[in-house]
């Protein structure tokens, strides 16, 4: 019964929306009559940048016939950063 209540709200406030331009909404509200009110969203872009990091390289070098000796080196790796930008209205 409760999700029934829900689900009857969310359709009215739904249904009482109209987009009438970028990033703005027209919403009416109930009241003693009706109101009209224009609700403007932000505007947010998603996109990717590279970035170039040091990687830690661990591995072995020959030091004489018989033994290896352990090396740690570092190397140049590029990554895709994700990007948010939000321009509030």
């Amino acid at each position: 019964m409760r999700t029934l209540v829900v689900a009857a709200a969310l359709a009215l406030s739904v249904a009482a929306c109209k987009k009438t331009g970028d990033n703005t909404y027209q919403v009416q509200t109930p009241t003693i009559g009706v109101d009209t009110h224009v609700v403007k969203t932000p505007e947010v872009n998603v996109g990717t940048k590279t970035d170039t990091i040091s990687t830690p390289v661990v591995g072995t070098k020959k030091d004489t016939i018989v033994i290896d000796k352990p090396v740690v080196g570092t190397k140049k790796t590029e990554v895709k950063v994700p990007t948010v930008t939000v321009k509030k209205p």
